[in-house]
C-alpha cells in the first residue's frame, strides 16, 4: 500500500508542477501579448483559476504522504516522543476527515455542476471539469491522512537530498 500512496503522491505532484509550468507560460504569452498587441490570452484569468484550483489540490497529497504539513510544535517541544506520534496520528486522522468531506463535496459539485449547465463567463468552459479534476488527489489525501492516522506509517524517510525537492521528488524509490 505504501509503494502505491508514494507513487499517487508523486504522480500528482508532478502533474501540479507541469500545470504550474503552464500557468507560467500562459500568464507571460498574455502579459506579452497586451504589452506588445494591445490583445492578452482571452479568459487567462479563468484559465488561471482552473489550473490553481489542480495545482493546489495535487500537491496535498505528497505534503500528507511525506509528512510535510505545517506543524506547530510551541506546545509540544517538552512532550515525549510517544505524545508526540499520537498527536500526529490524531492530526492525520482529521486531515483524513477533512479531506474526506472535501473530497465528498467536490464530487457532489462536479454533478451540480454538470447538471445545472454552469460555464465560465468568457470561455464558456463546463465548470464541473475543475471540480473532476480536483477530487481524485483529495480523496487521495484523505486515504493517506487515514492510512497514516491508522498504521502510524507514512512516505518520510530520511535523504541525503538538503533541500533540493526536486531531487527528492523524483529519486528513484527509497528503500525502506
Amino acid at each position: 500500500m505504501e509503494k502505491v500512496f508514494d507513487w499517487l503522491a508523486r504522480a500528482c505532484a508532478i502533474v501540479a508542477g507541469l500545470v504550474v509550468v503552464v500557468i507560467t507560460l500562459l500568464t507571460s504569452w498574455s502579459i506579452v501579448g497586451r504589452w506588445l498587441f494591445g490583445s492578452p490570452v482571452m479568459g487567462d484569468t479563468e484559465i488561471i483559476e482552473f489550473a490553481m484550483a489542480i495545482v493546489v489540490a495535487g500537491c496535498l497529497p505528497i505534503c500528507q504522504w511525506r509528512g510535510d504539513n505545517i506543524i506547530v510544535d510551541f506546545f509540544t517541544t517538552g512532550a515525549t516522543a510517544q505524545t508526540r506520534e499520537r498527536l500526529d496520528r490524531l492530526g492525520s486522522l482529521l486531515v483524513a476527515l477533512m479531506m474526506g468531506l472535501i473530497g465528498w463535496r467536490t464530487v457532489v459539485a462536479v454533478f451540480d455542476q454538470k447538471a445545472s449547465g454552469s460555464v465560465t463567463m468568457l470561455l464558456q468552459w463546463p465548470e464541473w471539469i475543475a471540480y473532476a479534476l480536483m477530487a481524485p488527489p483529495l480523496i487521495i489525501t484523505a486515504l493517506m491522512g487515514l492510512y497514516t492516522g491508522i498504521t502510524g506509517r507514512n512516505g518520510a524517510a530520511a535523504t541525503d537530498f538538503g533541500d533540493d525537492p526536486v531531487a527528492a521528488l523524483l529519486a528513484p524509490e527509497r528503500q525502506a
